[in-house]
């Protein structure tokens, strides 16, 4: 099991964001902790897995379009 390890300013450089967006935007997100990262040692400092954030890229999210949410929590069956 040979995975890419990255830090923040790596992955930055890598998909062209800025390392701060990173950190307060897409970690916890949409890169979660097990899947995407890892903090090794419990310490504050994040790796990210370079293939599974790559996979992920990739996937387009699968979406019911057969209901439209109303803003109560109701459905419309359009």
């Amino acid at each position: 099991m040979d995975n890419t390890f990255l830090s923040t300013a790596e992955l930055a450089q890598k998909l062209h964001y800025n390392a701060r967006y990173i950190c307060n935007y897409l970690v916890d997100s949409v890169l979660l902790e097990g899947t995407h990262y890892v903090r090794p040692f419990g310490r504050r400092k994040i790796l990210f897995i370079w293939e599974a954030i790559e996979r992920d890229m990739f996937t387009t999210p699968k979406i019911d379009m057969s209901f439209i949410p109303l803003a109560r929590g109701g459905v419309c069956n359009g």
